[in-house]
């Protein structure tokens, strides 16, 4: 066999040996010795295979698979501009703490920079994005090389689950690129046996990290975001959760309402995880009378105002039963409020994520897209335990959630929905488009249909005082089809027309659905303003 194709084989056999189950892999000319080594260990059962038409939409769902699965997933792809179209999906990855691959195939060194065709600079193309990096010889007919190449991949996927993140493999190949009737080779190319990698590495241990110096029993109050460190004990506090943080479940109903209220200010905030949905989460951080900390293990922590006094790990907490009493009579007092909004004049999208939240069997994994859908959940769904609930928050970008959801759904074992916004669902159609011998995801996406960015609305930008501006530049509107769009890609459609009928159109999915809710923008500033003043004045009464 020529030297390409017995690199390619190879790495793809070391890929299996490390516990690589799915590879995504998008086509090209560069990367056909990994296209046909991936084509043959998919058809021996060896892996997974995906393939897709768009390099940026083929990363993001190798983050969704890697994002459910806790396992490296490579995603592999040509030369050239394929490789810089990974980029938001390996920074998304990168700052979530998904173990990404990218593997992109390159032309031999001595090609860059002469004007050959499909040819860029990709060493350093990400940048600090990645947690490791490397650039593998030009392989050659000579014995002695297998070696380097499993260590090669060997090393990658240890650094992509020490520290969680990304990781790139450039592998120059020289042609010929596809299998040639010459079988021999000077040395066997078997792995080490029993099926183990070439070098064995043990998972690291998360560093011990001293207790944190709180007050055991001063009034404390815990913010959880995603990659909060699993099992806390965060009992007999009151606990703010995103949803997508893990501990959605043990959070009060209504607590991102309540952290304005002066009556419920902490002496003290834990930090856990990177929360970033809530503007009053922020400011509590930031208030100068507050003590906050940050639970970690020395690793990056969250501190966007830069007042965490101390990180180390959460000690035994005696928390005074009247602070927790509090907070739970002002939880039942801003629930009730909330729940006459839902029942009356709240806003569509909250409406619908807390009619999805209800409606969905346990047993189910959510993807919530970023902007509205993620802020709607978390502040109108009920926390409720059975679920697993993932979102893009590494970055917050909207690119790739349909694809993120495919690679979730393909990962999970039980029916996954995902709630969107019309704009993200436009900005990765791509991720609808599904070749007809790829794997299909029991998937259903709820898409709010508002025609527009309803997000600005909320922002400053959405102020009166910018109307004349707002719409074309921030509310980007759009005229598409929802329902033709499904028809063109294969995807089924239903529509209707208020959250509360969301329970008899979604079943348990088969293949994939899209659910469309359609709402209007326009009163969405003033209803959020009009829901907080109900459950201001509910509050105000305790």
């Amino acid at each position: 066999m020529n030297p390409s194709t017995a690199q390619a084989r190879v790495i793809v056999d070391e890929l299996v040996r490390c516990g690589v189950g799915d590879v995504v892999l998008c086509p090209g000319s560069r990367n056909a010795p990994f296209a046909i080594a991936l084509h043959d260990a998919d058809a021996a059962g060896r892996l997974r295979l995906h393939v897709r038409i768009d390099e940026r939409t083929a990363a993001f769902l190798a983050l969704g698979l890697a994002l459910r699965s806790g396992r490296p997933v490579p995603v592999c792809t040509t030369s050239g501009t394929a490789v810089a179209n990974l980029h938001p999906a390996v920074l998304e990855a990168s700052y979530a703490g998904v173990p990404l691959v990218a593997l992109t195939a390159d032309r031999p060194p001595e090609l860059v920079g002469t004007g050959a065709s499909q040819t860029v600079v990709q060493p350093g193309i990400f940048g600090d994005a990645v947690r490791h990096a490397a650039v593998l010889a030009v392989a050659r007919s000579e014995a002695g090389q297998q070696g380097r190449w499993r260590a090669a991949v060997d090393r990658a996927l240890a650094a992509a689950l020490r520290d969680p993140g990304p990781v790139h493999l450039d592998v120059p190949f020289a042609e010929p690129l596809v299998p040639d009737d010459d079988t021999s080779w000077p040395d066997p190319l078997d792995g080490r046996a029993g099926g183990r990698p070439w070098t064995a590495v043990a998972p690291g241990m998360p560093a011990a990290s001293e207790p944190l110096p709180l007050d055991p029993a001063a009034p404390t109050v815990v913010v959880v975001g995603p990659g909060a460190p699993a099992g806390l004990d965060l009992a007999g506090l009151p606990v703010v959760a995103e949803p997508s943080s893990g501990y959605w479940g043990a959070g009060l109903r209504a607590g991102p309402w309540l952290l304005g209220d002066p009556s419920l200010r902490p002496a003290q905030v834990v930090v856990a995880g990177r929360p970033t949905l809530h503007r009053p989460v922020q400011r509590l951080l930031a208030d100068p009378a507050v003590a906050v900390h940050a639970i970690g293990d020395g690793a990056p922590w969250t501190d966007v105002a830069a007042t965490v006094r101390a990180v180390g790990s959460l000690p035994a907490m005696r928390p005074d039963a009247g602070w927790l009493a509090r907070w739970q009579a002002a939880d039942r007092a801003a629930s009730v409020a909330l729940d006459a909004a839902l029942a009356d004049d709240a806003p569509t999208g909250l409406r619908l994520a807390h009619a999805l939240a209800a409606a969905l069997p346990d047993g189910a994994a959510l993807v919530l897209g970023s902007s509205n859908p993620v802020r709607d959940m978390a502040l109108a769904g009920a926390p409720r335990a059975g679920l697993t609930v993932v979102s893009n928050r590494g970055v917050a970008g909207i690119d790739g959630t349909v694809s993120t959801a495919t690679g979730v759904a393909l990962a999970h074992d039980g029916p996954t929905f995902a709630l969107l916004g019309d704009l993200t669902l436009l900005h990765d159609t791509t991720g609808l488009v599904l070749g007809p011998d790829e794997p299909a995801p029991d998937l259903t996406f709820v898409v709010l249909n508002d025609r527009g960015g309803g997000i600005f609305s909320l922002l400053e930008q959405g102020a009166p005082a910018h109307a004349a501006s707002f719409e074309r530049v921030f509310g980007t509107p759009h005229t598409v089809d929802v329902a033709a769009l499904c028809a063109a890609v294969g995807v089924a459609h239903t529509a209707v027309d208020d959250p509360a009928k969301l329970a008899e159109v979604l079943g348990v999915p088969a293949g994939r659905t899209l659910v469309e809710v359609r709402a209007e923008r326009g009163d969405l500033r003033d209803g959020h303003a009009r829901l907080r003043a109900r459950i201001d004045a509910a509050l105000s009464g305790l």
